[in-house]
């Protein structure tokens, strides 16, 4: 291919996603199941920019093996919505959290209550966002209904809380932080479930360790759920799939946000 036809494509902010169609410095071409489906140059595009934007969990990881530098990370793509993943690495990196365990086999019931007592928290361990998927176990027949449901029980210790807190990371830089409070006789905080959405100030310390949590985990696209428990900050999952009722409840246009942070090349 001729040097001047590499270097426009890489000069050249490419997006798959929808998230970018909107913004006028980036080419957004869309994602399609084959890759024969695009276009001779969009191929070349694609292969040619040194950066390819919201490259779906379809791509991302065949455009790291190329070497290719996506945003958001393939980190952020290896971890959505895996819950067993998240938790493996907030442990190895010793990010504070829940208590958290898995369990397989038949025998999960019994294992399960040696570690944990009710009232306990059960999640589906991939795929479930916006509070579905997560049951609040207060009793044996929970249990069952709870481990019918799922081959790898993901269990995890039950906080009792009326707020929660998101932190949104972008890069390496919060662009937004909010309180989640749940309804009435409503144990879990997501907006879905009828949480409601507060703009109290968060407190610097927590604000530091989100960041920080982000970085060490390479998750650039974020928004971290965290809670205060006996005097201590805790992580209680990573969401790359964030709604932005929060952005709208402060008045900030989430969109606008994103593209010019592409087009001053922060992102």
């Amino acid at each position: 291919m001729p040097e001047e036809i590499t270097r426009a494509d890489q000069a050249l902010r490419i997006a798959l996603g929808y998230q970018l169609r909107r913004c006028p410095s980036v080419l957004s071409i869309g994602v399609r199941t084959n890759l024969a489906d695009y276009s001779s140059g969009e191929r070349a595009l694609i292969r040619n920019a040194s950066k390819v934007y919201f490259p779906t969990i379809f791509f991302a990881d065949a455009l790291d093996a190329m070497g290719k530098k996506t945003f958001p990370s393939v980190q952020c793509y290896r971890h959505l919505g895996n819950k067993i993943k998240q938790t493996l690495l907030f442990n190895l990196l010793d990010v504070p959290t829940p208590e958290t365990r898995l369990f397989y086999g038949r025998q999960q019931k019994m294992k399960i209550l040696d570690y944990f007592v009710f009232p306990c928290v059960g999640k589906m361990p991939i795929g479930s966002s916006k509070g579905e998927g997560v049951f609040l176990i207060k009793n044996e027949n929970d249990l069952e209904a709870y481990l019918s449901k799922t081959r790898i029980a993901y269990i995890q210790q039950y906080i009792p809380m009326e707020r929660d807190l998101r932190v949104v990371i972008l890069g390496k830089r919060i662009v937004h932080a909010y309180w989640k409070e749940s309804a009435q006789g409503e144990f879990r905080t997501n907006v879905a479930k009828g949480g409601r959405i507060t703009l109290d100030p968060v407190p610097e310390d927590i604000l530091n360790l989100a960041l920080d949590v982000a970085i060490r985990c390479s998750f650039d696209f974020v928004g971290l759920d965290m809670c205060e428990h006996q005097g201590k900050v805790l992580i209680l999952e990573a969401n790359m799939n964030f709604g932005t009722q929060g952005f709208k409840e402060a008045d900030i246009n989430y969109r606008e946000l994103l593209c010019n942070m592409v087009t001053s090349g922060e992102i």
